[in-house]
């Protein structure tokens, strides 16, 4: 038998919504100990990979639309309907789409014991970008990834962008990305800097073995010390009149060369 539905909430001052908002900011889903997630596709994503959220708030309409997606959740975690313009309030999204709800910040994937391709990640600080290539890399089968400094990958854009991806792939946050490509290294793989002027172009390498590839900032790069502890610096071949490549198009080009070699 499922308890019974709690009363519509429609009030913009209920503590729920400051509770909620707060998970805007990376300083609140630390100190709750959990992630926002927003829209339909999202709480998908996460009930495949059989995480329970913690609570999930949804509008009337979007109750109707999914109303077998609910009948799964009620009596696992609390479903708290609430109005459109509550939710508006609680979401980051100007549209969103009637669902969202709050993630535990448990272990994610677990981190491959002999992985063949990795990705680092120098300091890259959109959102959007960091999210495209969380997605690219899950979709080219990358094993996982290590991030520096940067954009919080739990923020809701981030996860937006991702699609989700950013919940498949096993992720490790660094302050210091020099000993992770020491260790790589060190277990026989080749590291690979993504730079705007390289010794090679990115099809020339041999991208068959296992491989770390490491992308730098949108504005300055990749860092001085990180490049040069790279046995590879490959470019992406472009008209003169560009200075560089949006990271995110040229992550997806390296990313997808090492599949297509691969085949």
């Amino acid at each position: 038998m499922h308890p019974p539905v709690p009363p519509l909430l429609t009030s913009r001052r209920h503590p729920l919504v400051r509770q909620l908002r707060r998970l805007h900011g990376s300083r609140g889903r630390r100190e709750a100990g959990v992630a926002l997630l927003e829209g339909s596709h999202l709480l998908e994503e996460a009930l495949a990979l059989g995480r329970l959220p913690s609570l999930v708030v949804h509008t009337e309409h979007w109750a109707m639309r999914h109303s077998r997606q609910l009948a799964q959740l009620v009596g696992r975690c609390p479903c708290q309907p609430v109005s459109a313009a509550v939710l508006e309030v609680m979401a980051t999204t100007v549209s969103p789409d009637g669902v969202l709800c709050t993630l535990p910040l448990e272990a994610g994937p677990p981190w491959p014991s002999a992985p063949g391709f990795l990705l680092a990640l120098d300091r890259i600080q959109d959102p959007g970008n960091l999210g495209t290539l969380l997605r690219t890399a899950l979709a080219a089968g990358v094993e996982g990834v290590h991030q520096g400094a940067g954009a919080d990958p739990l923020q809701p854009k981030v996860m937006r962008s991702s699609a989700g991806a950013g919940l498949h792939l096993p992720l490790r946050r660094h302050g210091d990305l020099l000993p992770v490509l020491h260790a790589a290294q060190a277990g026989g793989m080749q590291c690979v800097a993504a730079v705007v002027h390289g010794d090679r172009s990115y099809w020339e390498l041999d991208w068959t073995i296992p491989t770390l590839l490491l992308l730098g900032n949108e504005g300055c790069g990749i860092a001085r010390g990180l490049s040069a502890a790279c046995d590879r610096h490959v470019t992406v071949p472009h008209r003169p009149t560009v200075e560089s490549l949006n990271v995110a198009v040229a992550g997806a080009l390296l990313l997808f060369e090492r599949l297509r070699q691969s085949r």
